[in-house]
């Protein structure tokens, strides 16, 4: 993987990040699975999940060869001794390829194959995705062979091709760009884009152009369950939107396109039920409700706001979703007189992390604090839309649920999680139990001094473990019972720096940077050795460092 100079394309590894554009459901990749990689690339589509349609191979004389697959956000390249194939994106739902020398085959993955008499193109019926793929030639020879469409060139010999994603039918295009233009069109696009979110960028933040691609390339345009443009999670198989994670999409973009950020923000309040819960996540095809995910929505707002000034209307629908969501968690997840709680780890975005290992449900002190930090958001956007009087009730709720917090869950040895039927506490060495400090400046001084201690007990040469190294609970490829996370480093650094605490936060940002630059963007990494895990190309991830280095720069220009 290899990041760019300031101005250039950045390369990166077919195997870990997948070729796509912005809009597109559409990507290039040899993931086919949870973890599982073909030894060719396949075209996958997101549009009813995660389905490899096509896999594509270059051939010479319907014979395999060991081709060089070089990549950047305009162009995807097969190198060979006897010539080169090349894929681009004409539009979201339109791939071209062209070749000189080598074949291409396209051999269908779960679908059937026919030669249309209307347009003599060739179309794959995928039953996975409910879409059709049609291919038109453009220039060069194609054979079908076994359900397969071969592009043949002989010695020095082109061919080119359109594939394009179609619901039902299309008529054919009257023209295509010429494909160096299309490679041009592509650049240009990223590049403005890369140039809009981050401007500040310099050599001292390497792994920017990357993680922007990261962002830009796992966006898509509204369909399906998604009513609007979205940030998936990843296109590889993480290939939805989940209910805490749009929040971090949304920041890191929000300075250089902030109807985008917006869209990020809002996509789950398009699903809010009319109990007033969010959705767990949202994908083309599916939308659960049967876990939720933490309620930082209102600590995302209020740094959004700090990013761009959204409208009168846009503030009216957040106030309005922002107190459902509130007021949804003290309802459905509060005993009568106690703090609110977790029914499963899933709901805590923390999945197995250690605090969930005993009784259930659990009162965790991160909850408690996000929703001190939301409630005064949404006393916030009460008091700018002239509603002094809603505002007054939220800050006194927040308050009321700060002393909670402190009385119930704060003991000499730092925040514990209870069970929310007994209130026993409940052993375990995570750094969910540090997430208070999200609350910065609003905690009493010792208390901030606890978890700063707490904190560095968990810093590793590459950033915070969220299981303590030393706890028998730690697995170094565990899920939250150790790796690395953007997300939680996130919040850890925004807390510090509101707590004060400069040098601490500076020591996570810039471990967790170097990090990113080294290893890359992947869902989580190995606290100890730094190895990227899971999916290896994941937004939050992206949008984390993005964030962090955007703040980097801003402060060393001020130095």
């Amino acid at each position: 993987m290899t990041n760019s100079e300031h101005g250039a394309l950045p390369t990166f590894a077919i195997t870990e990040i997948p070729f796509s554009r912005r809009g597109s459901w559409l990507n290039i990749s040899p993931t086919i699975g949870v973890n599982e990689q073909s030894d060719e690339l396949h075209i996958v589509t997101h549009r009813g999940g995660f389905n490899p349609v096509l896999r594509v191979g270059a051939r010479v004389a319907g014979t395999r060869v060991p081709a060089v697959i070089q990549a950047n956000p305009a162009t995807l390249t097969w190198r060979h001794e006897r010539g080169t194939i090349e894929a681009t994106y004409q539009d979201a739902d339109t791939l071209r390829f062209r070749g000189v020398g080598l074949d291409l085959s396209l051999t269908p993955v779960d679908s059937y194959l026919y030669a249309d008499p209307v347009d003599d193109s060739f179309v794959y019926n995928a039953a996975v995705s409910g879409h059709r793929y049609r291919i038109t030639v453009l220039h060069g020879a194609a054979t079908t062979a076994s359900e397969s469409v071969a592009l043949t060139a002989g010695s020095g010999e082109s061919w080119e091709i359109a594939i394009e994603e179609l619901p039902s039918a299309r008529p054919p295009r009257d023209r295509y760009d010429a494909f160096d233009r299309v490679v041009a069109r592509s650049a240009a696009e990223f590049t403005a884009w890369l140039d809009a979110i981050a401007p500040w960028r310099t050599d001292q933040t390497p792994g920017t152009a990357l993680a922007a691609y990261v962002d830009w390339s796992a966006s898509v345009d509204p369909s399906g369950f998604l009513r609007r443009p979205a940030m998936l999670m990843s296109k590889h198989w993480m290939d939805r939107v989940w209910s805490w994670d749009h929040c971090f999409n949304a920041l890191a973009v929000a300075h250089g396109d902030p109807e985008f950020a917006w869209d990020q923000f809002m996509v789950m309040f398009d699903h809010q039920d009319d109990s007033g819960g969010l959705p767990d996540l949202v994908g083309h095809s599916v939308l659960q409700y049967n876990y939720v995910k933490p309620p930082i929505h209102g600590w995302a707002l209020d740094r959004l706001r700090r990013k761009f000034r959204p409208d009168h209307e846009q503030l009216r629908a957040a106030l309005a979703g922002l107190e459902r969501w509130t007021d949804w968690w003290l309802t459905y997840r509060t005993i009568a007189g106690g703090l609110p709680h977790y029914q499963h780890g899933n709901d805590s975005g923390w999945d197995n992390a250690t605090v969930f290992d005993g009784d259930k449900p659990v009162s965790t002190p991160d909850l408690a604090a996000f929703l001190v930090l939301q409630m005064r958001a949404t006393a916030d956007l009460a008091e700018t839309l002239g509603e002094s009087d809603r505002a007054t009730r939220w800050i006194d709720r927040a308050d009321k649920l700060t002393t909670q917090l402190i009385d119930s869950f704060w003991t000499p040895q730092g925040f514990v999680a209870r069970s929310a039927r007994t209130g026993e506490a409940i052993p375990s060495k995570s750094l969910l139990n540090t997430m208070p400090i999200a609350l910065g400046n609003l905690l009493p001084r010792h208390i901030i001094a606890g978890l700063e201690n707490q904190l560095t007990q968990h810093l590793t040469e590459f950033g915070l473990a969220t299981e303590h190294p030393g706890s028998p609970e730690y697995e170094a490829d565990g899920y939250w019972r150790g790796p690395i996370w953007a997300p939680s480093t996130y919040l850890v650094v925004q807390g510090l720096h509101d707590a004060g605490l400069h040098p601490l936060a500076d020591a996570i940002s810039e471990r967790f940077r170097r990090l990113c630059e080294r290893s890359g963007f992947p869902e989580n990494f190995d606290a100890l050795s730094g190895a990227a895990l899971r999916d290896r190309a994941y937004t939050w991830t992206a949008s984390c460092y993005l964030l962090l280095a955007e703040e980097y720069e801003r402060g060393r220009a001020l130095r």
